[in-house]
């Protein structure tokens, strides 16, 4: 059994859908398709059925996704382990950070490479979401995470806590406000977040218990593209505070959202019963040794708490 087919068969099962499979994996959805109608031949039996728009596993589809995926962790820290017998002088760690929130790990980033110049760090740029499927699959040690997730299987390391501001043209009837209920912009158009992205699901759920539905104009998995479609008129966002001090207060509304309070937390995470390498290990002793960094405003504006909440976090 080709391990490819059995991890594409793997991602279509998470995603419920070949084309959300192939831009995760970034292939072409032909190619999803081909490797999991070889993996049912090789089988001999059907692993999916189509039920109108949804994909249902067989009884056959439901143990190979299970199996699969413990198959696809034992290679991923099979070949961790063998990378290890390597010295921290040379090697790979291969970490996840999502598009929005990038810059908080920048520091780590900076100081894990002047500490250990030989180890290539590759970045896997994705949401959090998939980010948390391929830490599950083996395919990263590390990786940037939205929380909530699941602390019976992932460890963390906080890195940092703020809530979600208003973002909107200079002229709005906001401007000058200490904060602005959530239900107060039920009549907004709104520049949203890519639906892959942990964070649309989370202010997705508070307008709705807000007692609205989003009236949502675009999409985007980058903050300033976001905030560029604000000042051009095209509708409001919410964005996490770090992306909201840096604005033009001459340009934008900037107000703290409340009614509810949207928690924008950020942790690195790793696999509780995974193989965390000497490289992932020390990438998490140089994020924890960072001293807090209130440069962007306030005790409120932690961009960095590896240093701050070490002890907080659970040792790898």
């Amino acid at each position: 059994m080709e391990l490819r087919a059995l991890r594409y068969f793997v991602e279509v099962v998470r995603q419920q859908s070949f084309t959300l499979a192939a831009e995760t994996l970034s292939v072409t959805q032909p190619t999803i398709s081909k490797m999991v109608k070889s993996l049912e031949e090789e089988i001999g039996t059907p692993l999916l059925l189509r039920e109108g728009r949804q994909l249902v596993l067989t009884d056959a589809g439901r143990i190979v996704a299970q199996r699969g995926q413990d198959v696809l962790a034992a290679h991923a820290q099979l070949r961790a382990e063998l990378n290890d017998l390597e010295s921290l002088g040379r090697g790979e760690l291969r970490i996840g950070i999502p598009p929005m929130g990038g810059t908080l790990f920048t520091p780590a980033i900076a100081a894990f490479r002047q500490r250990y110049p030989k180890i290539e760090l590759k970045l896997f740029e994705h949401g959090s979401r998939a980010i948390e499927a391929a830490l599950l699959e083996g395919d990263l040690e590390l990786g940037a995470v939205l929380l909530p997730v699941d602390e019976a299987v992932f460890g963390l390391l906080p890195v940092s806590h703020h809530r979600l501001w208003l973002v909107a043209p200079a002229n709005s009837r906001w401007r000058g406000a200490q904060s602005v209920p959530l239900g107060k912009l039920a009549d907004e158009s709104f520049v949203f977040y890519g639906e892959s992205l942990a964070l649309n699901d989370i202010v997705m759920r508070a307008c709705r218990d807000a007692g609205f539905t989003p009236s949502i104009v675009g999409r985007s998995g980058h903050w300033d593209f976001i905030t560029a479609l604000v000042g051009a008129g095209v509708g409001i966002a919410l964005l996490p505070e770090p992306y909201c001090r840096p604005l033009d207060p001459e340009r934008y509304t900037l107000v703290p959202v409340v009614d509810p309070v949207i928690a924008w937390d950020m942790a690195i995470a790793w696999r509780k019963d995974g193989y965390l390498s000497h490289a992932a290990r020390a990438w998490l002793d140089v994020a924890r040794s960072l001293p807090r960094d209130d440069s962007a405003g306030g005790a409120s504006a932690d961009l960095w708490l590896g240093g701050a909440r070490a002890g907080t976090a659970r040792k790898a």
